[in-house]
């Protein structure tokens, strides 16, 4: 025992003088799966198995989607007698480390859960005063990924908390993203950047694209557009290695087809995190098209690194831009409402200045764009006509537009 104090205390050491993040883990928005929303407090071995070889099996993993994160509830009934964190043995009789390696021979990575207060949210043992030793835990587990929370942490500064566990992760020695799951509570935007790889912006999202009706449990999460709404204005705060997460998809989880494809755009027009929430080892044939669409995902994963902009709403019509590398741009119009909406893209209308982060213009008054539409095909066409389209109910429109000529 007295060995394992002296270990924790020199990790201690070592991140006072080296109290950093591990960078180069997240350039682009973090992609993968997590076992939350689709199975709450049902998880074990075997199935992340089976979530694992699914997502090499459905082209997922060669899209990007590489994390598997296992949300709460993994643990044992209690750390063992040197304080150390174990799993549940009944669900991961195995262990975590075979699990691990289990993953990462599919060329996947594997992610965990914790908390920073006493308890997590289903009331199993956090991190409070045991962060040197979880990271070191994780570190041996040859975890990937950590998703922090913040249940039962009454009287604990967040700044200081997220801190803690951020040099207790670069202390253990392995690179270990560090997903700050706050909730938005304390404005982590302010102060996360030399913290975390990504930090919530919002409260829990629930499967209900705008009517808070739609909720058919006692709590209510929030919608999609509530978390969209949330996480729009903080746009100046994300980039590479930093980034604004308005929480897990719901895409696949019995949204009708619109609602899903209108939700995965928007978080990627936001260069939000793309973490799946549905059950990938049975998902139809419509959700795969959504989140394997290389070129969306494109708009996500660009190397530029700018959350999109909300250009202007009408009426429950929204048009978004997001700059992209090379000079090209994302367009965007969301339908909110619940009837389709005829529109007459004027593109001279839409000359400004990112003035806020990228410095980019849209100079439609200089220069042609070709335009692609990503979710419905058609012929390429360019900016220097007018172009009438119908943006569908509660759906989207969405355009990549790169430069062609000048005027």
């Amino acid at each position: 025992m007295k060995r394992i104090f002296l270990l924790c205390a020199a990790l201690c050491c070592v991140a006072i003088s080296h109290a950093q993040k591990w960078e180069g883990l997240a350039d682009t928005p973090p992609m993968g799966w997590s076992s939350w929303n689709k199975f709450a407090c049902n998880v074990d071995e075997g199935m992340i198995r089976e979530i694992a070889d699914a997502l090499v099996a459905s082209g997922l993993a060669d899209a990007g989607y590489v994390y598997i994160n296992i949300d709460d509830c993994w643990h044992a009934a209690e750390r063992d007698a040197d304080g150390f964190p174990q799993c549940d043995p009944e669900r991961f009789p195995s262990g975590m480390k075979a699990l691990a390696d289990y993953v990462h021979a599919k060329g996947l990575k594997l992610g965990i859960y914790s908390d920073a207060g006493c308890k997590t949210c289903a009331l199993r043992f956090g991190s409070l005063g045991h962060e040197y030793q979880d990271a070191l835990q994780y570190a041996r587990w040859g975890i990937d990924y950590l998703k922090y929370d913040w249940c039962n942490s009454e009287n604990i500064n967040p700044v200081g908390a997220y801190t803690l566990m951020r040099d207790a992760l670069r202390a253990a020695g392995r690179p270990i993203l560090f997903s700050i799951c706050e909730w938005g509570t304390n404005k982590p935007w302010e102060w996360a950047q030399e913290v975390g790889h990504l930090w919530r912006t919002t409260q829990d999202i629930g499967l209900a694209f705008s009517d808070p009706a739609d909720f058919k449990v006692d709590w209510r999460p929030r919608t999609v557009l509530e978390n969209l709404d949330s996480n729009a204005g903080l746009r100046r705060y994300a980039g590479p290695g930093r980034w604004n997460d308005p929480d897990m998809l719901e895409v696949g989880n019995g949204m009708p087809v619109n609602q899903d494809r209108a939700h995965f755009t928007m978080w990627c027009m936001m260069a939000a995190p793309l973490i799946l929430g549905n059950d990938v080892r049975t998902m139809s044939d419509e959700t795969a098209a959504i989140l394997l669409d290389k070129e969306v995902i494109a708009v996500d994963q660009d190397s530029l690194g700018v959350q999109g902009l909300r250009y202007e709403t009408d009426n429950g019509l929204e048009v978004w831009f997001k700059p992209l590398a090379g000079g090209d741009w994302a367009f965007c119009l969301l339908n909110r409402t619940l009837e389709p909406r005829r529109y007459l893209i004027d593109w001279q209308r839409f000359c400004f200045t990112d003035v806020e982060v990228s410095q980019r213009s849209t100079d439609f008054d200089k220069i042609v764009y070709e335009g692609r539409d990503l979710w419905f095909g058609g012929k390429p066409f360019r900016t220097n006509r007018v172009r009438e389209v119908v943006v569908p109910a509660e759906d989207v429109v969405l355009y990549r537009l790169t430069p062609v000529k000048k005027r």
